[in-house]
């Protein structure tokens, strides 16, 4: 049989070697597991939206803002036309009274 030599601290050899073969043998299976899963790389590139659609739906919000400017504007406009005279009718007034009777 063979012989079992200790170390200075007690420690035998064998366990050392052994210790040292589980440990390099468990970092070999990590590294070889550890690879980029092509799978998933497709599939995340599948679920993001591509720049042309980003580009399309920034050039429907820029066209929608340009339009609701546009009618601000004119609604503006109509409010000063008909606003620009602040006279009081002379029947609004009549009627008022009536409605206070």
């Amino acid at each position: 049989m063979a012989q079992v030599r200790s170390l200075e601290d007690g420690e035998s050899k064998h366990m050392k070697r052994l210790t040292f073969a589980l440990a390099s043998a468990a970092t070999l299976l990590l590294a070889a597991c550890g690879g980029g899963n092509q799978d998933q790389v497709n599939n995340a590139e599948m679920n993001q939206a591509g720049a042309e659609n980003l580009n399309e739906l920034a050039n429907d919000a820029a066209t929608d803002n340009a339009e609701a400017q546009a009618l601000g504007n004119q609604q503006e406009a109509l409010n000063q036309e008909s606003g620009s005279d602040d006279t009081t009718n002379p029947e609004d007034a009549d009627e008022q009274n009536v409605s206070g009777m």
